[in-house]
């Protein structure tokens, strides 16, 4: 423990002081909302829906949730609004050229760039990578940047 004589101990080596609190990547929590599904963690693959918190899922994922009515399943956080299929709606996206994604390599082998969205506003060209804010229509599911919709001012849809 010391105090042999040899050592005389500072302050800082006998009190602890509170912990720091570790930060959140905010890069990090980007890529997990909008490039991976709410509920299963998968990356997003047609089709994708959306509930009405804007929270975003592979459709093939809630509509297992859905089913599944066994007694021991756990209630998952991001998603126990949605109580059936007409609670999300199916997105129309736009793919962005400049995304090479899945096509270029299958094997693992290749860095992907996560700042180059996959989907992009058809209006105003804003890539869908978090950065910016999106909306969906509920009606057609048609999907638009905000500064599109503040741009053009009207509540139908624009195709």
């Amino acid at each position: 423990m010391g105090c042999d004589g040899g050592t005389i101990p500072k302050r800082h080596e006998l009190v602890k002081g509170p912990r720091k609190v570790e930060k959140v990547d905010k890069v990090a929590e980007l890529v997990a909302r909008w490039f991976y599904c709410a509920l299963s963690q998968e990356k997003l693959r047609r089709p994708i829906v959306a509930c009405e918190l804007g929270r975003l899922y592979n459709k093939d994922a809630i509509i297992e949730y859905l089913l599944d009515k066994s007694p021991d399943k756990a209630p998952m956080e991001s998603a126990a609004h949605i109580k059936s299929i007409k609670n999300v709606t199916e997105l129309k996206l736009v793919d962005n050229p400049a995304w090479g994604g899945d096509k270029e390599s299958t094997k693992g082998d290749k860095y992907e760039d996560l700042q180059c969205a996959r989907f992009l506003c058809p209006v105003v060209g804003l890539e869908m990578n978090g950065r910016h804010r999106f909306c969906f229509l509920r009606n057609c599911g048609c999907v638009f940047s905000e500064r599109a919709l503040k741009e053009i001012k009207s509540e139908v849809c624009h195709k």
